[in-house]
């Protein structure tokens, strides 16, 4: 059986500018640096995504450029504003030949995935730019509770 593995990553920091659109606030200094920081977490973790979902916004494509300059990020409008369940949908989407997704997105969403997907109790929240890794068997149609491997924040640090 195949095992799939799924990063969860929220955005980095971005700025709070009055009158700029939820969609267009960029990623802050300390942002821009924390999604680095993930990138490099994941590399030391041998973690490079065959795929990354990413939401349209600016903050998570900053983010996944930062993160994952190498990978091959398709943006997904339906990830912005998404509930769990739809993030799961989009996730078991998935061709069968990518063994490493990742999806780029936004609090509550991904942070409720992660802990539905985990069955985790008294969790300690999913700060920007922190990640989750997931793993489970079988097909990306089938993707359901698997065991979490690993969890970064970069306050962790």
């Amino acid at each position: 059986m195949t095992t799939r593995t799924l990063i969860v990553l929220r955005h980095a920091k971005a700025v709070h500018v009055p009158g700029l659109a939820d969609r267009e606030r960029p990623l802050t200094a300390r942002g821009e640096h924390d999604a680095r920081r993930a990138g490099e977490a994941l590399t030391g973790m041998d973690l490079r995504p065959d795929l990354v979902l990413c939401s349209p916004s600016t903050r998570t494509r900053q983010t996944a450029g930062l993160a994952l300059p190498d990978a091959d990020i398709v943006i997904e409008p339906g990830i912005y504003e998404a509930y769990p369940d739809e993030l799961l949908a989009l996730i078991r989407q998935s061709a069968p030949e990518v063994r490493t997704l990742a999806l780029v997105g936004h609090n509550p969403g991904v942070h409720e995935l992660v802990m539905g997907l985990t069955a985790r109790d008294g969790d300690s929240g999913f700060p920007p730019g922190a990640f989750a890794v997931i793993e489970a068997e079988g097909e990306w149609a089938e993707f359901d509770a698997g065991r979490g491997v690993s969890r970064w924040s970069p306050k962790d640090d």
